[in-house]
This record gives C-alpha cells, sequence and structure tokens, in this order.
C-alpha cells in the first residue's frame, strides 16, 4: 500500500490532470454508426503549412465513464506545439445500454464500477478507426502529413496505441490483422497498461485486463490477440514513458514490456520520470507533459 504521503501527491496530479476544461475540437469525423466511433480532430496552431499527425488514444481503464474529453487539454496541447491531432473515441465497458455492462467493483471498495472494455469491440473500434484515418484527416486537417504520423496513448489508450502499431504481427486468424506495418514514424506509449498479465499480478485499475478480454474463462486465449507483449517485434519504433511513483499502472508493467522487446532484439526507449506519477504525463501544466511532447516530436519531425 502507498504510504499517505505518495497516495496524497497522486490524488493532487489527478485533480490537476482533471481540473482542465475540455476543450472543444475543430472538427469531429465519423468512422462508423455508433455513437462512439468518432474521432475529434484539433489543427496545428502554428502557420507551418504541412505538419505531423499525432493520433492519441485515451486512458480510462477502458470504462465508459472515462471519454476523449479527458484527454482533450493533452490534444490541444499538441496542437500549439504545431502538430495536427486525430483524437479516438472507441467503445468501452460499463455502457448502461448493455446488460450486464456495469457487474464490476472499484478496486478497493464495494461500490458498483463499470467493467472495462468491451470484447471485441473496444479492438474493432481502434482497428477500424486507423482504417479509416487516412481518409477522415485529408477533409479534417489539411495540413497532417499522413507519412508523419505518430500514434501515443495514455495508460490503457497506451496499451491500444501499441496493439494497433502491432496488428501485422497478430496471430493469422484474428480479424483485425493486416498484411503490413502500419505507416507510423514511432508509438509513445504515456504509462501503458503494455502486459496484461503483469497487470493482473499487481492488481492493475482494478482487473481492467482481465475484464477487457472477458475474464477468468477467456483471459488466456484472448491474449495472444490483445496483449501488447506478445506481439513482439513491431519493426515500429517504440518509446514508453512512465512515471517512477505511478501508483495506478506500477512502472513494472512497462519495465516488462520494456525487458521483452529486449528479449525480441527490437529495444524499446523507457523513459522513467521520476517523482512522478500517472496524470502528469497528459496534464498541459506538469513538466512531464513537455517531455511526452517531446518524445513524440523525436518521432515525428
Amino acid at each position: 500500500m502507498p504510504d499517505d504521503a505518495a497516495a496524497a501527491r497522486a490524488a493532487a496530479e489527478e485533480e490537476s490532470a482533471f481540473s482542465h476544461p475540455p476543450v472543444e475540437p475543430d472538427a469531429t469525423a465519423a468512422y462508423g454508426d455508433h455513437p462512439d466511433q468518432v474521432i475529434d480532430f484539433y489543427g496545428p496552431r502554428t502557420d507551418d503549412p504541412l505538419v505531423p499527425l499525432v493520433v492519441v488514444l485515451h486512458g480510462g481503464a477502458w470504462r465508459a465513464p472515462y471519454d476523449r474529453r479527458h484527454i482533450s487539454p493533452f490534444a490541444e496541447f499538441l496542437a500549439r506545439r504545431g502538430f495536427a491531432v486525430a483524437s479516438v473515441e472507441y467503445r468501452r465497458g460499463g455502457d448502461p445500454r448493455v446488460p450486464g455492462q456495469n457487474t464490476g467493483f472499484a478496486a478497493g471498495t464495494a461500490a458498483p464500477a463499470p467493467l472495462a472494455g468491451r470484447w471485441p469491440d473496444t479492438f474493432d473500434d481502434v482497428a477500424a478507426a486507423l482504417d479509416a484515418l487516412p481518409g477522415l484527416v485529408r477533409a479534417a486537417v489539411p495540413r497532417a502529413d499522413p507519412g508523419r504520423t505518430v500514434l501515443t496513448g495514455h495508460s490503457a489508450g497506451g496499451a491500444l496505441a501499441l496493439w494497433a502499431a502491432a496488428r501485422h504481427v497478430l496471430p493469422a486468424d484474428a480479424p483485425w490483422r493486416v498484411d503490413r506495418p502500419a505507416p507510423l514514424r514511432g508509438v509513445v506509449a504515456l504509462a501503458p497498461i503494455a502486459d496484461f498479465a503483469v497487470a493482473e499480478r499487481l492488481d492493475t485499475c482494478g482487473h481492467a485486463a482481465l475484464q477487457l478480454l472477458g475474464g477468468e474463462g477467456t483471459f488466456a486465449a484472448r491474449r495472444p490477440y490483445a496483449d501488447p507483449v506478445l506481439l513482439l517485434p513491431t519493426g515500429i519504433a517504440t518509446t514508453l514513458v512512465h512515471g517512477g511513483a505511478d501508483l495506478t499502472v506500477p512502472p513494472a508493467v512497462a519495465e516488462s514490456y520494456a525487458d521483452a522487446t529486449a528479449e525480441a532484439g527490437e529495444p524499446a526507449g523507457l523513459t522513467l520520470l521520476a517523482d512522478v506519477g500517472h496524470f502528469p504525463l497528459i496534464d498541459p501544466v506538469a513538466d512531464a507533459c513537455a517531455v511526452a511532447a517531446e518524445e513524440i516530436a523525436q518521432l515525428a519531425w
């Protein structure tokens, strides 16, 4: 259990990250018929004629209460730094319209909590969004350069970013498999749930990875189709940024993924930020957020 000082710091970091009002996008486009199948676009706040594109996948433990609005200040932060930004929404667990989607429990409490993720819908959506993106971005942000695309995501979204970059190494019978690597400059995963087995041992986000894959009965069988640590090597430049004091997704989860990439002969970069927790990585007023943006810039420019 974290000590009182560490818990207080984590709470203050979370409060700061969620204190910013949502930033309305410049454009929104649908990639499917479901209300969650949309992408928000933010144009660069610079005069550059052609700029890199950053695709953002938000976190929130794949649970419905956490949507793309909470990461919109981060998207705007990137836009102010001269990027075009595409913020992807996707279906999550805990949709009150779906029977049985609110039968989990919040970690450490007896309070009902939404289940994490929807199988296979969450993965269907991320794959569909990335497939539709080149056509959508041309209309929404004409100055975006698809040839300089970086994929990023925070927490649960970091896992989805790593997964989306690895679709060409999915099992042959996976419905989301593609024939060749995505045309990406790279992936920057921010505090990602990058190894589902390690995350489960540490009860990360109230067993979110277990719930995402449908529970104990299907967890092992579905991991090869979903767990980033089992989808290596990708041939795509990958960097992980993680707070060394992260109590939400412990650094051991990212470290395990980094070790696996080294064993696969394709080491990922891992930046551990001392005395930084989970949320400063997407908080525009935090120094850690600037570090995250710089890692994206290193790949994009």
